[in-house]
């Protein structure tokens, strides 16, 4: 997947096509999030684009959507994916967020309702190469926040046996596809 962020403003309809692409070819696709194909077919998923360019914009609108997914039913929307393709386009500058992020919940009173999952075209798991094939399990065409619901990821940890076995997994699923393969499913526009 090509890094298409910082290329001018983007159109939301756009920011969210690619995810949902993305979602539907690697995160669905290679299976590696055994519970994300039950919220997409449900169509639990709310997709937000933020036009935020400083953190602390992002952070306000973070704050709202933890809000009102904390006071919607699962049945109607599951889990948020806020697509900020304006602001912490660094992921070193992302990660540092995250801990804002966690932060944010704390304050809130969520911590143990919600919790924060990162995603990022430039995706980097601590001691490892940066192209890493391992790295692409969490790269995304978008910065993104994944809002989840506690109760939701523990529902399927008891529904999925050896769930603390799926990042072991999902590396050996990008290691056999490998960067060639990964370029298949996202091809470069020229």
């Amino acid at each position: 997947m090509s890094n298409i962020i910082g290329s001018g403003p983007v159109d939301h309809a756009s920011a969210i096509a690619a995810t949902e692409r993305w979602l539907e070819k690697a995160v669905i696709g290679l299976n590696l999030c055994p519970f994300a194909k039950a919220v997409h077919v449900k169509k639990q998923i709310r997709y937000v684009v933020s036009d935020a360019t400083t953190p602390e914009a992002l952070l306000e609108m973070l704050m709202d959507e933890l809000q009102l997914l904390s006071d919607t039913p699962a049945e109607e929307v599951d889990t948020t994916l806020i697509i900020h393709p304006h602001v912490l386009i660094d992921f070193e500058d992302y990660n540092e967020f995250l801990d804002v992020a966690d932060a944010a919940l704390e304050d809130m009173g969520l911590m143990g309702e919600l919790q924060v999952a990162s995603f990022h075209p430039d995706y980097q798991f601590a001691d490892t190469d940066k192209n890493d094939i391992g790295n692409y399990t969490n790269r995304s065409p978008y910065p993104t926040l994944h809002l989840l619901r506690e109760e939701s990821v523990e529902r399927a940890v008891e529904a999925f046996p050896e769930a603390e076995a799926i990042f072991e997994k999902n590396i050996e699923t990008m290691e056999k596809l490998g960067h060639e393969g990964w370029d298949k499913l996202f091809p470069q526009v020229k």
